[in-house]
């Protein structure tokens, strides 16, 4: 007997429904969802685990790592560092770049066309200022001391106290002042335009170092210019006082060079030029370090070479009171 049409003995090219084609959509089984990974790709985790990349990525991928570390899934959150530490951090990159500038000095090529470049334009602005301020310098020191030791009874010996005053204290500090306030501002002022005008940049990529190649005779002409002026600071600074000493004190010349002789000695003076050779340094240093980190176009500029030159002069004072501290311990005054 035939059988309906659609029943399993039906036609042998119609096969029966299958049983979940009559189910319901309700009764129909999910498929499972794949399964969810918690953390990003590994290329992700490693791109948000370098500094410069969460730095570009913001602060949604900052807190993003921040939860998968929270998971146990990610690197740890970024924090960010503390203003404090900034003078910290400054004050690193400054002896880094002096550490640096000292070992690249004996490194060849030394470029010796620079260097005399830099030294005839950091002499030629100093020299006239520093002759000028050693007269006016030296004579308030003699007619000071002079006062004091008429007071005292003992102004036989104006000549020995001026004369040391003017040699170790005196003209170190004129002429490391000189330099910082106009060779070092033009130092930085050149190197700040360079850098933001990205030739350092473009020296580095190819393969040249700019505080070999600028930096270094910068700094050696202002140390070479230190201790050379330091010599003509201390000799019109001394003629200023025994000028002003005889002429105006009613002093004798004789009672001023015996004084300078009984009281002064050899060591005196190579303190003095120890101390503009490393003022020289601290000058050059300071105003290369400014120079090289700019911040804010040519405003920064501007601003960093005002911040060379203060920062210089509380450097030149602090490091003065230490080599004088130790001096004074370790060489025995005369006649002692």
């Amino acid at each position: 007997m035939p059988l309906p049409r659609g029943a399993t003995g039906g036609h042998p090219h119609e096969t029966a429904a299958h049983p979940l084609a009559q189910a319901p959509a309700d009764a129909r089984p999910h498929p499972e969802p794949p399964p969810h990974h918690s953390g990003p790709p590994a290329a992700a985790d490693a791109l948000r685990a370098h500094p410069r990349a969460r730095r570009r990525l913001g602060p949604a991928t900052r807190s993003d790592a921040g939860a998968g570390a929270v998971a146990g899934a990610g690197p740890a959150p970024y924090r960010p560092p503390t203003r404090a530490l900034a003078p910290l951090r400054e004050t690193g990159r400054l002896f880094a770049l002096a550490a640096t500038v000292a070992r690249d000095m004996f490194r060849r090529p030394f470029q010796f066309r620079e260097f005399v470049e830099q030294f005839w334009f950091v002499a030629s602005v100093t020299i006239l200022p520093a002759a000028l301020v050693s007269v006016p310098f030296g004579a308030v020191i003699a007619l000071q001391v002079g006062s004091l030791t008429q007071q005292l009874g003992a102004q036989s010996f104006t000549g020995g106290a001026s004369v040391l005053a003017v040699i170790q204290q005196a003209s170190p500090l004129i002429v490391a002042l000189l330099i910082a306030g106009a060779g070092g501002s033009a130092i930085c002022a050149d190197l700040g335009s360079r850098k933001i005008r990205e030739e350092l940049d473009a020296m580095e990529v190819m393969g040249v170092s700019p505080v070999q190649r600028l930096v270094v005779p910068r700094v050696l002409a202002t140390m070479l210019v230190a201790v050379l002026l330091n010599g003509m600071v201390s000799v019109v600074g001394t003629l200023g006082g025994y000028f002003f000493n005889v002429i105006m004190q009613d002093g004798t010349p004789g009672a001023y060079l015996a004084s300078f002789s009984a009281l002064a000695q050899l060591p005196d003076l190579w303190i003095s030029e120890i101390k503009a050779l490393i003022f020289g340094f601290l000058a050059g240093i300071v105003a290369a370090h400014r120079g090289l980190n700019p911040r804010g176009g040519p405003k920064g500029v501007g601003d960093a070479v005002n911040q060379s030159v203060v920062i210089t002069f509380l450097l030149l004072f602090f490091v003065n009171m230490v080599l004088t501290a130790i001096y004074l311990q370790v060489v025995p005054a005369k006649g002692a």
